[in-house]
Formats: C-alpha cells, sequence, structure tokens
C-alpha cells in the first residue's frame, strides 16, 4: 500500500504522536493527586494552574507551530525533542505553584502541542491520495500509548516515585528519538510528496489559503467549534479523572482500565476513517464526528455502574478517532497543503486553548459544588449546538479550485 520513503513518513508519524502523550492531559492526569498532595492544592487550584500554563502554551504554539513551514522536518524535529526532553525532566522537579505552571507550560508547548503537530503536519504534507490512511495509520501511535500507559503508569506509581518517572521519561525522549528521526526523516523537506502524485493531482489545482485568509471564513470557526468539543470534554474528564472515580463510586483503577476500552474504539475508528477518507473525502464525514461523544455525555448523565466508564471512553474513543485524522484532512482538503504548517499551527493553538478551557472549567464546576452528571449535561448541550450549525453548512464544505 505504501513505498519505503512513505512508510518512514507514517513511522515518524506513529512515534512522535505516542510520545505527544507525555503532554496529553490524559497522561498529565494520572499525576494529578500526587501533585495536589506534594503541593498542598485543590482540584479548582490545580485546574486553574493547569489552564492557566495552557493557555499561554497554545498562544506561543500560533508562532513556533508556523516555523515548521520554513525549516526542514528534521530539523524541526530534532527542536521538538530537545525541547520535550528538558520539559520532562524540569517536570520531575515541581516543587512550587510556579514550577508546577512553568512544568505544565512546557509539557502541553512539546509534547501535547508541538509533537502532535510535527507528525500531522508532516504526513498530511506529504501525503495527497492516501492522506487518509496515512494519518489514521500515524495517529495509531497515540491510541497505543493510550491503551498500555494508564495502567502501566499507575503500576510503577505502587513502587517508583513519581518523580524519578519523570526523570526516566526525559533520558528516553533524548536518547531515542533523534536517532529515530534521522534514520525516518533525514532527507525530508517541505516539497517532498508521495512517489504517486502526478501534474494533474488535484492537490495542484486547489487554491492555497493563506493563515489570514482562512481566519475571514465564517465556516472555518463552525468546523473548528465541532472540533474543538472533543479537546476541552475530554481534558476536564482525563485531568479530573479522580473526581469522576470517587464521585460515581468506582474502583481506583476501573478508569484507568476503561482507557483500554478507549484506545481499542479510537484505534477501530481510525482504520475505518482514513479508508472512508480517501474514498468519499474527510468533508462528508465531518458531521459524524461528535455523535459518539453526544451518546457518552447522555450516558455518563443516566448511569452510574462501572461499566459505564468502560462504554463512555469508548464512544469518547470513537470521536477522537474520527477527529484526529479529518481535523487535519478537512483542512488540508478545503485549503490545501502549501501553507498547511501555520494553519494547523492556529487550529492547535485552538486545540489547546480548548483544552485550557475545559480544565478550568470542571475545576472550578467541582470546586463549586457541581456533581459530574450536571457537568456532563452541559457538556452535550454544547456538542448538540455545535452538531446543528455544523448541518446548517455541511454542503458548503468545498475547496475553491483555481
Amino acid at each position: 500500500m505504501f513505498k519505503s520513503l512513505s512508510l518512514k513518513v507514517i513511522l515518524f508519524g506513529f512515534i512522535f504522536t505516542f510520545f505527544s502523550s507525555f503532554g496529553q492531559s490524559y497522561f498529565l492526569g494520572l499525576f494529578n493527586t500526587s501533585i495536589r498532595e506534594a503541593l498542598s492544592i485543590s482540584h479548582g487550584q490545580f485546574g486553574s494552574i493547569y489552564a492557566s500554563a495552557t493557555l499561554c502554551s497554545s498562544f506561543i504554539l500560533i508562532w513556533v507551530g508556523k516555523k515548521i513551514d520554513d525549516f526542514s522536518a528534521i530539523k524541526f524535529a530534532y527542536f521538538v525533542i530537545i525541547s520535550l526532553s528538558i520539559s520532562s525532566f524540569i517536570f520531575s522537579k515541581i516543587n512550587s505553584i510556579v514550577f508546577l505552571f512553568l512544568a505544565i507550560f512546557l509539557m502541553r508547548l512539546f509534547g501535547q502541542g508541538l509533537m502532535s503537530h510535527t507528525a500531522s503536519t508532516t504526513v498530511s504534507r506529504y501525503f495527497d491520495k492516501s492522506r487518509g490512511k496515512a494519518l489514521s495509520t500515524s495517529w495509531l501511535g497515540l491510541s497505543l500509548a493510550e491503551f498500555i500507559l494508564p495502567v502501566l503508569i499507575v503500576y510503577f506509581l505502587t513502587f517508583i516515585h513519581w518523580r524519578e518517572l519523570w526523570v526516566g521519561f526525559s533520558l528516553i525522549i533524548i536518547l531515542f528519538l533523534p536517532v529515530v528521526s534521522m534514520f525516518l526523516i533525514n532527507n525530508l523537506n517541505i516539497n517532498s510528496r508521495e512517489s504517486d502524485n502526478n501534474n494533474n493531482s488535484q492537490e495542484d489545482t486547489i487554491k492555497q489559503w493563506t493563515r489570514g485568509e482562512v481566519l475571514k471564513d465564517y465556516k472555518f470557526y463552525i468546523i473548528c467549534g465541532n472540533l474543538l468539543a472533543m479537546p476541552w470534554i475530554f481534558t476536564g474528564f482525563a485531568v479530573f479523572q479522580s473526581f469522576v472515580q470517587i464521585s460515581k463510586g468506582w474502583g481506583p483503577y476501573v478508569i484507568a482500565q476503561s482507557f483500554m476500552a478507549y484506545s481499542i474504539c479510537s484505534v477501530l475508528t481510525l482504520f475505518i476513517t482514513g479508508i472512508l477518507i480517501d474514498k468519499f473525502s474527510s468533508r462528508k464525514l465531518l458531521i459524524f464526528t461528535n455523535i459518539p461523544m453526544l451518546i457518552a455525555a447522555l450516558v455518563l448523565i443516566v448511569f452510574d455502574h462501572p461499566i459505564v466508564s468502560f462504554i463512555f471512553l469508548g464512544l469518547l474513543g470513537m470521536t477522537n478517532g474520527f477527529a484526529n485524522v479529518l481535523g487535519t484532512s478537512t483542512w488540508a482538503e478545503l485549503y490545501g497543503v502549501r501553507f498547511i504548517g501555520g494553519i494547523k499551527a492556529m487550529t492547535s493553538a485552538l486545540m489547546v486553548f480548548s483544552t485550557a478551557f475545559g480544565t478550568a472549567l470542571y475545576g472550578f464546576l467541582i470546586d463549586k459544588g457541581f456533581v459530574i452528571e450536571q457537568i456532563a449535561t452541559f457538556s452535550a448541550i454544547y456538542v448538540g449546538f455545535m452538531l446543528v450549525l455544523l448541518l446548517m453548512i455541511k454542503n458548503k464544505l468545498n475547496p475553491h479550485y483555481l
């Protein structure tokens, strides 16, 4: 299905999305209790710090992420790798609220933000005809991490101090990723494309939108409104998973085990979505993205049995599978790939911003005494409203041809 260089690009994306986990909310949320106990802070305080740091990282990401359009993939990858390794080491040294803010800021910027941004931008720029399958395959890296890391980390925390774990993460990143990147994308440049492209490729006839032009397109904001639902809702749940667990009366390992359902459903949806994108286009599939998440919120509102955790996260995994591929692919279809780095930097920053919003909102509501069912109701209302807006413009989601 893919040739040698194509496989290398996909593997690069796979590995980078896997390692983006170190800055993902589901992963950082595993250390929530340990950090709060070490600093003697509440859920709301942790949420506010997390949200503020995440918000700051989203602003920086808009500028830094755009630089991927100006440098070779390997140079940009090295920059991100070194920065992530340093950030992980700093995270192990958290001893105050100021240090917590700095550590989360760095992990959100270089982990969730730039690791996933580098992966998706490199893959989406290189592929045209097989973009859907390539993106879905590369995003399996994050799905694999979500499958194995929660249970693994919870287990490690029973006999290894959390600070020592983060020192280990820092060493793994700096020893492993530079060698892998050199082997996989050393000769890749901004004009590299999959070999089966030709001069008659549809990609060549699509108007190549600049970031400024995209900002003037009202459809961009409606699409973003839908794609950003998953980040803020899932982040709120992931960061405060201990609160949800206690509220529902579930055992200590229920949510950690449920992430396996999340990962499995995400993987299956990724595979299916990638194939369907190459056959029907991202624009036609976009409308289905948030339907599983809407059902998930309703399930969380109504039921309390521990099996709900598996159903809830399984449905979120389906939306995640849709969103991970459809987001990047939709921007490439609508706006072209020449300036995709700048566009993706902006949407990645908005995504990170939305996670800050979700964390702050959940923390605030929890401290105000709201129960998880009320928070899930608010989430469901938002998802439903944005879905209606998307339905109103679904027939207008077409690229401009030259």
